[in-house]
């Protein structure tokens, strides 16, 4: 089989305590996210325990999103089932997956992101970005309706004017405009974007575990617009809680101390 058919991979490591890095590695694709990468996102993100996880590319690119070129050799007949397949079940798994971990997640964009590589990286909590990066949303020019979850995750990250400007023109942002934009929340010289994406990811890393979940529960909710009376309550009961905790306890007593707080999770 040719480099060119060989399936993707997502690298998995640990390169601080309790921080977890995956690398989309596909570079015969510039990071494609083929079937084989985005089954990896869905198994592994579920099992893992790391306070913080890290989702960055290899080389020059982050992602380019869809494996589209897989479809290039589909039958006129089965074309829309092959892409229905990739499209719509496991990517909207894997960005399922990415968005459901209940600790802080980090894009550290090392390179272009494009299309469903920008959604991916959209879907982590904060993204750092290298100045020299593009990043572009194409379906205009592929003829393709996006998924109104991915256009409404954009309208909640930088409002209705730029999701147009990027659905609509179709064209490529730089980084400087990114952050401006909100899309990015910090940009770096390409040869640092590493660390600084890791040295972010250990000072969350540090914060009380128990408060990072429940503050990320919270934020999720209201982005969601669940004002549901149940789901105010269990917001209202989950701070409640927090006041009971020992990692509150232990926070406080660590403030006065002027120590690092011991963290348990409870």
């Amino acid at each position: 089989m040719s480099s060119n058919n060989a399936a993707g991979q997502l690298l998995v490591d640990e390169p601080a305590p309790h921080v977890t890095r995956l690398t989309i590695s596909n570079p015969s694709k510039r990071g494609a996210l083929d079937h084989a990468i985005l089954d990896r996102f869905a198994e592994t993100m579920p099992a893992l325990d790391a306070r913080c996880v890290i989702i960055t590319g290899e080389g020059q690119t982050f992602s380019a999103g869809y494996d589209i070129g897989s479809l290039g050799g589909s039958e006129r007949d089965g074309f829309a089932d092959e892409a229905e397949k990739l499209v719509a079940h496991p990517f909207a798994a894997a960005i399922d997956a990415v968005e459901s971990y209940p600790y802080p997640t980090i894009a550290a964009l090392n390179g272009h992101a494009i299309g469903g590589g920008l959604e991916l990286a959209l879907s982590c909590d904060l993204r750092v970005a290298a100045e020299p990066i593009t990043l572009g949303m194409p379906p205009a020019k592929l003829g393709l309706v996006y998924a109104h979850t991915g256009i409404r995750k954009f309208i909640d990250a930088i409002g209705a004017p730029r999701t147009r400007e990027l659905f609509l023109v179709g064209g490529r942002i730089d980084a400087a405009t990114a952050l401006s934009w909100g899309l990015v929340t910090s940009v770096h010289p390409a040869n640092a974007v590493a660390d600084a994406a890791l040295a972010l990811a250990t000072e969350i890393a540090a914060n009380a575990p128990l408060a990072q979940r429940g503050n990320k529960h919270v934020i999720r909710s209201i982005l969601d617009g669940e004002a549901a009376p149940a789901v105010e309550r269990e917001l209202l009961a989950l701070r409640h809680a927090s006041f009971q905790s020992a990692d509150f306890r232990e926070g406080v007593l660590a403030f006065a101390e002027k120590r690092a707080p011991e963290w348990t999770g409870r």
